[in-house]
C-alpha cells in the first residue's frame, strides 16, 4: 500500500485541526466537570462547527453534498478528535452514513444523508459492533410484518448504544429467520422502542435499547449481503483511529512533563529507564498506526472491489489493527501514569481523563486474545503459502 495521503485527505486533517484546536480535553478545564461526572449531551456547538467545516459530509458522495472521501480520511479526522477527547458521535454517525450510502436504498440515502452532512441529523450504533458478533448471536430479531404491511418488525435488546438519548436514529443490528445479519435505522421516538440508562467507563451516556414489536418501513432495513459486516469492521477501524490519536496525545503529554520534571538536578527524561519506557510506547504507536492504515485502506473502494489488496480477507487486517490498538493504548496510558507519578492522578490535570477514555476504547475493541484467535482461524482457512 501507499502510505502517502492524498491532497484531499491532508486538507481534511488541516480542517480537523482547526476545528479541534480550541477544544479542551473532554471539558476537563471547565468548572462544571467534576470527577465521575456524566455528560448529559454531546458537544452540540462543536458538532455545528464540524458541520460548518464540511467534516460531517466528508465521506458522503457529491450526490448528497459531500466530498466523497474514504475510510482513511475518516480515520484521519477521528485521530484528531481523539487528541482532545471530543465528545461527539463522529464515528457512529459517519460510519452508519457510509454504510447507508454504500448498501442502502436510494430512498433512505436521499432521506437522511443530506441532513447528516448539514449536522441536522445524528446517528448511532451499538458499541458491540466494534467487537463483532456471529449473526446467530445478535440479540435482536427482524421478521417480515405479517399484518399486511410491507415493512419489518424488530424485537430484542441492544445494549451499549452510545448517545442513544441524543441521536435521531439508531442503527440496530439484527438477524432474520434465515440467520442473515441485517441492520435497521430506527427513529429514536418510534413506538415500541425504550431506552434504559447506562454509563460508560469514560462518563458518556450509553443506553440499553429495548425493541418490542417495533415496526419500520422496508427501506429502513438494510439486508444487503455483507452490509452489517462492513459497518462492523468500519466501526472497529475507526475505534483504532481514536486509540491512536489518544495514545499520541498522551505520549506527547508525557514527553513534555518528563522534560520539565527534575530529579537530582536533571530532567527525568534523561534517565535511561524513562527513555526506554517512552521508546517502547513510541514503537507501540507506530505499530498501531501502520496496522490502522492497512485496515482503513482495505475497507476503501478499489477498482477490483472492496477488501481487495491482501492475502487475507479484510477482517484479517482489521483483527491485526484491533490487537495492536487494544493492547497498545493500554500500555501507553499505563506508562504515562507511571512516569507522571502522583501527578498523573491529579483530577485538575487531564491525564486521568485520557486514562478513562483509553480503558473505554480497550473495552470497546475487545480482548486481543479473541482477535488473535479469529486471526488464527483466518490463517487456517487461507494459508499464506
Amino acid at each position: 500500500m501507499d502510505f502517502t495521503f492524498t491532497e484531499e485527505q491532508q486538507a481534511a486533517v488541516e480542517a480537523a485541526k482547526a476545528v479541534f484546536s480550541g477544544v479542551a480535553p473532554d471539558g476537563v478545564q471547565s468548572p462544571a466537570r467534576t470527577p465521575g461526572a456524566v455528560a448529559d449531551e454531546f458537544d452540540r456547538p462543536l458538532w455545528a462547527r464540524l458541520a460548518g467545516s464540511d467534516l460531517l459530509s466528508l465521506v458522503l458522495s457529491p450526490d448528497h453534498g459531500g466530498a466523497g472521501l474514504d475510510p482513511v480520511a475518516l480515520c484521519l479526522v477521528l485521530r484528531e478528535s481523539a487528541r482532545v477527547l471530543a465528545r461527539v458521535p463522529l464515528l457512529e454517525t459517519s460510519a452508519v452514513a457510509m454504510a447507508v450510502e454504500r448498501y442502502g436504498s436510494a430512498e433512505l440515502s436521499d432521506e437522511i444523508l443530506p441532513r447528516v452532512g448539514r449536522g441536522e441529523l445524528t446517528l448511532t450504533v451499538g458499541a458491540n459492533g466494534r467487537t463483532g458478533h456471529d449473526p446467530a448471536e445478535l440479540a435482536v430479531t427482524a421478521r417480515r410484518d405479517s399484518q399486511g404491511g410491507m415493512g419489518w418488525v424488530l424485537d430484542g435488546v441492544q445494549t451499549g448504544v452510545p448517545w442513544a438519548q441524543s441521536a435521531d436514529r439508531i442503527a440496530v443490528a439484527a438477524h432474520t429467520d434465515e440467520g442473515r445479519a441485517v441492520f435497521a435505522l430506527v427513529p429514536r421516538q418510534q413506538k415500541g422502542l425504550a431506552l434504559a440508562e447506562q454509563i460508560s467507563t469514560n462518563g458518556e451516556r450509553f443506553a440499553e435499547v429495548t425493541l418490542n414489536s417495533v415496526r419500520i418501513d422496508s427501506h429502513e432495513l438494510i439486508d444487503t449481503e455483507g452490509a452489517w459486516e462492513w459497518l462492523r469492521q468500519l466501526l472497529a477501524t475507526g475505534t483504532c483511529a481514536l486509540a491512536l490519536g489518544l495514545g499520541e496525545a498522551v505520549l506527547s503529554m508525557t514527553g513534555e512533563y518528563t522534560g520539565k520534571r527534575e530529579q537530582f538536578g536533571f530532567p527525568v527524561a534523561t534517565f535511561q529507564a524513562v527513555a526506554v519506557q517512552a521508546a517502547d510506547r513510541y514503537i507501540d504507536l507506530r505499530a498501531m498506526e501502520v496496522t490502522l492504515w492497512q485496515a482503513a485502506w482495505r475497507l476503501s473502494p478499489s477498482p477490483e472491489g472492496p477488501g481487495v489488496g491482501g492475502p487475507l480477507p479484510v477482517s484479517g487486517d482489521v483483527a491485526v489493527a484491533k490487537i495492536w490498538a487494544s493492547e497498545g493504548v493500554r500500555r501507553v496510558v499505563q506508562t504515562a501514569q507511571h512516569l507522571h507519578g502522583g501527578f498523573g492522578a491529579d483530577t485538575d490535570y487531564p491525564l486521568h481523563r485520557y486514562h478513562a477514555w483509553a480503558k473505554q476504547l480497550e473495552l470497546s475493541l475487545g480482548p486481543a486474545a479473541a482477535h488473535e484467535e479469529a486471526l488464527g482461524d483466518l490463517l487456517a482457512a487461507h494459508p499464506l503459502g
